[in-house]
C-alpha cells in the first residue's frame, strides 16, 4: 500500500477484558443506551455496553483532501476495540445527553486538533449492529489538508489514502480495518 503502508494480521473485535478498563481511560466514560430505534432507554459504564453488546452512539467522520484522498488513522494498541486497525479519520461515542453533530466537531478536534471552518456534510446514518459494535453511526464528511495534532492515546499514527488503494486493501486485508469502517467504506462505494 501507498501511503503510510499497511500492517498485517487481524484485528480483535470488542472484546470483554474482565474488570480491567482501557488503560488510556481516566474515568470510565457512561454511554446512553439506546432501543432499535435508537431512543434512549438509558445509561451504563462502556465496559457494560461493549460486554453486554448494548445499542449505543456514535459518529465517524471522514476527512478528504483537496486531491480526493482520506486521511485514515491507524487506532492505538490501548484501544479496547480494535486496537491497531485502521478506522476512520475520527471517531467516538456520543456522551450523555449529547447529539450527533455535536459529537462529530467534538472527535475532530480531540482526536486530530481540528478546528472546523465550515459545517460538517452528514452523509448516512447506519443502525447499530455487529459490525458497527452496536452503534448507531452517523457517517459525516469534511475537507481539510492537515497537518493534525493526533492524540496518542487514541491515535498510533495516519496517511492520506487514494479511494481506490482503500478500495483495494480492504478486498485484500479487511481484517487490518475496523469492521465498522469496512461497513463504511462498502455503503460509499454503492
Amino acid at each position: 500500500m501507498a501511503g503510510e503502508g499497511a500492517d498485517h494480521g487481524t484485528r480483535g473485535a470488542c472484546a470483554p477484558r474482565g474488570n480491567r478498563t482501557n488503560d488510556c481511560i481516566m474515568k470510565e466514560e457512561t454511554f446512553d443506551v439506546v432501543n432499535e430505534r435508537d431512543e434512549v432507554i438509558g445509561q451504563r459504564l462502556r465496559r457494560e455496553v461493549h460486554q453486554q453488546r448494548l445499542f449505543h452512539r456514535a459518529v465517524h467522520v471522514l476527512v478528504f483532501n483537496a486531491r480526493g484522498h482520506l486521511f485514515l488513522q491507524k487506532r492505538s494498541m490501548r484501544k479496547d476495540c480494535f486496537p491497531g486497525a485502521w478506522d476512520s479519520s475520527a471517531s467516538g461515542h456520543l456522551d450523555v445527553g449529547e447529539s450527533y453533530d455535536a459529537c462529530a466537531v467534538r472527535e475532530l478536534r480531540e482526536e486530530l486538533g481540528m478546528e472546523l471552518a465550515a459545517p460538517l456534510q452528514r452523509l448516512f446514518k447506519i443502525d447499530g449492529c455487529p459490525e458497527t459494535g452496536f452503534e448507531f453511526v452517523w457517517v459525516y464528511r469534511c475537507a481539510a489538508e492537515g497537518p493534525f495534532v493526533l492524540q496518542p492515546e487514541e491515535i498510533e499514527r495516519g496517511g492520506w489514502f487514494a479511494p481506490e488503494e482503500i478500495s483495494r486493501w480492504i478486498t485484500e486485508r479487511p481484517a487490518d480495518f475496523a469492521s465498522g469502517f469496512v461497513l463504511i467504506w462498502q455503503t460509499i462505494e454503492k
